[in-house]
């Protein structure tokens, strides 16, 4: 509190902004603070763990939870087999940190640096993007197929779930949808899964001794990782959470001239990735690489018309009528925890005629995320990032996450195929009726 001047943004962030309702002045006068309703802790509370009131922060009075010293501890261990995983906004804002102009992709500097910092292996999350493509696209057609049937029973529309922020807001302030959303995991808790349940076999390494280290520019990642359906006992899949700017900082504290690095690849085959999952990063990215998915499933055919235009854009919410074969779709987007709250709002009354929405918590989606290098409001910044993106998805050779040769290779050797009972298993999730105080 001795950082905290009392503008109150993380207030106005977490009231009017994203609706949460955490955050208040309470008190008068000089023994005014900012805090939670009574005063109890913020897991007791409705936060979500975005991360916007730390983003709109003016002087580092609400940080996230630095882990950067677990990291060093592990990577310290020699009993310990260390990999890093990096999801696919990271690469479009890390530079940032390093004086680079918004928007400049270090996708080769980044993995040049993680292996320079000690990480046995350097893997992409874009792998599990389109592993969750795999499910929820698969998800989406199966509750699509069973509608158009004339099933009464299938939930619709369904709703993506890649965003932890918005599961812990919808667990709050919607129980009575818990079966809308899709039940596929995140692409993280995915890669994590595979990981610590098959790759750790290849390499030999018990799962206890595997140590998963996840860098995202999301903070409430690092909650994500910590809810109990993602571990076995006490032995998480995911183990350890990085923000974007804890990231750089490690980088930093190990003095390593990021610029000056030379360009490196990720480790196959968990490194390998598609165009789809790059869009992830964006807003209307997680439908996007969905739909070309499921429009290559349900037609049968290797569509080439693949850039749902549709769908892109920056407004709060926006909707989308995207045809695929037969199919007309109706395709709703919010990012922004209040502008999802309008498109909740209308599913629970049974007046939405969308087919899937996709929400993200932060404006932008995962580019703005709570652990990204602060933008400080200037929205410029985001539209750059998203640009990144686009940028890298476009130069990629395959641009579909069914075309992954090592998604490919998984599901015959493993998983079998979507939605099995071994994927299952390892792939979904459920969500929970929390309290709110």
């Amino acid at each position: 509190m001795d950082k905290c001047i009392m503008c109150r943004r993380c207030e106005t962030m977490c009231n009017e902004v994203q609706t949460v309702g955490v955050l208040s002045a309470i008190n008068r006068g000089f023994e005014s603070v900012i805090a939670t309703a009574m005063e109890i802790n913020l897991s007791d509370s409705v936060c979500t763990y975005c991360g916007q009131c730390a983003a709109v922060c003016p002087t580092g009075a609400l940080v996230e939870n630095d882990a950067t010293w677990d990291v060093v501890k592990a990577l310290g261990d020699p009993e310990k087999t260390v990999i890093v995983q990096t999801a696919p906004s990271v690469r479009a804002a890390l530079g940032e940190e390093f004086g680079l102009e918004p928007g400049t992709l270090v996708t080769g500097k980044m993995v040049a640096a993680l292996r320079g910092l000690g990480f046995d292996k350097v893997f992409d999350t874009d792998f599990g993007a389109d592993l969750t493509i795999m499910e929820e696209a698969s998800e989406f057609l199966d509750r699509l197929t069973r509608h158009l049937d004339g099933d009464t029973s299938v939930k619709l529309p369904i709703l993506t779930s890649c965003c932890p922020a918005w599961v812990n807001f919808f667990e709050h302030n919607f129980s009575d949808l818990l079966d809308v959303p899709s039940t596929s995991k995140s692409p993280m808790q995915m890669f994590s899964a595979v990981v610590k349940n098959v790759y750790a076999q290849e390499l030999g390494v018990d799962r206890k001794n595997l140590v998963v280290v996840s860098v995202m520019p999301c903070l409430a990642k690092k909650y994500e990782a910590s809810r109990d359906e993602f571990s076995i006992g006490n032995d998480y899949d995911t183990d350890i959470v990085l923000s974007t700017r804890e990231l750089a900082k490690l980088i930093k504290q190990y003095n390593i001239e990021f610029n000056l690095l030379k360009d490196e690849e990720f480790d196959n085959p968990l490194g390998e990735s598609t165009g789809a999952s790059i869009i992830f990063g964006r807003t209307g990215g997680v439908i996007e690489a969905a739909l070309r998915t499921a429009a290559d499933w349900y037609t049968k055919e290797d569509l080439q018309d693949i850039d749902y235009t549709q769908v892109r854009g920056f407004e709060g919410v926006r909707s989308a009528d995207v045809k695929i074969g037969d199919l007309e779709l109706k395709i709703g987007i919010a990012h922004g925890l209040g502008e999802a709250r309008k498109l909740l709002e209308e599913v629970r009354a049974g007046k939405s005629a969308y087919h899937a929405i996709e929400i993200m918590a932060c404006k932008g989606g995962c580019i703005g995320g709570g652990g990204q290098p602060y933008h400080h409001g200037n929205t410029a910044i985001l539209k750059k990032r998203t640009e990144a993106l686009k940028t890298e998805d476009e130069s990629k050779k395959i641009r579909k996450s069914h075309e992954n040769p090592y998604i490919i290779k998984l599901y015959k050797e493993y998983f079998g195929e979507p939605l099995s009972h071994r994927s299952h298993e390892l792939l979904h999730t459920k969500y929970f009726k929390k309290h709110k105080i």
